[in-house]
């Protein structure tokens, strides 16, 4: 909950010469503009490093790392009773007769595969020449972000297609809201309240659009040691200390490939997580992480009791995936396999 670290040596199982080769393998290529890394192994820091005018408590870029946010107030309101994963996205702009949107479940968004149009630069078709993406308008526009995102059209039946797009984080942030200010709360202090707090984190700051509200699919900022603990409120299943935050089975849910995906037989998405269903990185296919614009990680690896954090500036993505990986390959010969 705090930031003073135990004076104990690290657990005799792990090999810290290895995490420590990892830490050097992380910032081994200056051109990568890696800024922060944290790994911690059973909820303890066992490595961490930061670049020059950098520190622990140093908010920093981590674009879409924020979906795994929303992701995880939405498992808090789901743990009140709020909202249910299989029922239908109750959104107002859905509401007349004969919409099919009214078909969209929550499980639907979170897993990417509402089926709403919307042009964004990870379709298979975008035309970089074409019109200006809508992806791309939920950060630059100023518009109500959730009016513009309710407001799309059906393109697919909801859960047949995966694709990577903002409208469906978005949507899952105008529900947080609804739920909030229908009960009366606070909505903008909300995510401290609810999450933040519980867990330690401090240093989070999340942006808006004109209208107040958050833009979690990517404009927030958060220290690494803070984005650590996220992760391992994951790793945890959903509990800190002692006190369940997400509800039972919300962690396996967000860990396990959407069905909209693996049907495109793209095993890479869960809810609001990446999956490592392609071995596209140094760790077991049972991790899960969150991913952000410019090579921002956190990796949850159960396999091994780590969370892995990496964060770096954008002109550095190029070889962010590649610095860390041979990191990650060092790590998990360091620790050993639990399960």
């Amino acid at each position: 909950m705090g930031d003073v670290l135990p004076g104990d040596p690290p657990p005799a199982e792990v090999d810290t010469a290895k995490v420590n080769q990892a830490v050097d393998a992380a910032f081994g290529v200056p051109e990568a503009y890696t800024s922060a890394f944290v790994v911690t192994h059973k909820g303890r820091i066992v490595a961490e490093r930061y670049m020059n005018g950098i520190g622990p408590a140093t908010p920093l870029e981590s674009w879409s790392m924020g979906k795994s946010v929303v992701a995880t107030m939405m498992g808090v309101l789901i743990k009140q009773g709020v909202y249910k994963l299989d029922q239908p996205a109750p959104i107002p702009e859905w509401q007349g007769a004969g919409d099919a949107r009214q078909q969209i479940k929550i499980s639907d968004i979170l897993q990417m595969s509402s089926g709403l149009r919307i042009k964004a630069p990870d379709d298979p078709d975008f035309d970089p020449n074409g019109t200006y993406p809508d992806h791309v308008y939920y950060y630059t526009g100023r518009i109500n972000a959730f009016n513009y995102a309710a407001t799309r059209p059906q393109q697919w039946p909801p859960g047949a297609v995966g694709r990577y797009r903002n409208t469906d984080p978005v949507l899952a942030n105008y529900l947080v809201r609804l739920a909030v200010e229908k009960r009366g709360e606070e909505y903008l202090s909300f995510p401290q309240r609810a999450l933040f707090d519980k867990i330690g984190i401090r240093s989070m700051v999340i942006e808006t659009d004109p209208y107040g509200n958050f833009l979690t699919q990517g404009y927030d900022f958060m220290s690494a040691r803070d984005w650590a603990r996220l992760g391992n409120l994951y790793l945890q299943d959903g509990v800190w200390n002692g006190e369940r935050i997400l509800p039972e089975g919300f962690v396996n849910f967000v860990s396990s490939v959407a069905p909209a995906w693996a049907a495109d037989k793209r095993p890479i998405y869960g809810g609001f997580f990446w999956i490592n269903g392609m071995n596209s990185l140094a760790v077991p296919a049972s991790a899960y992480y969150m991913l952000g614009a410019g090579g921002q990680f956190v990796l949850v690896i159960p396999s091994h009791d780590l969370v892995v954090v990496r964060i770096g500036h954008s002109k550095g993505e190029r070889f962010a995936g590649s610095t860390l990986n041979k990191a990650l390959a060092l790590l998990t010969t360091a620790v050993p396999r639990v399960r």
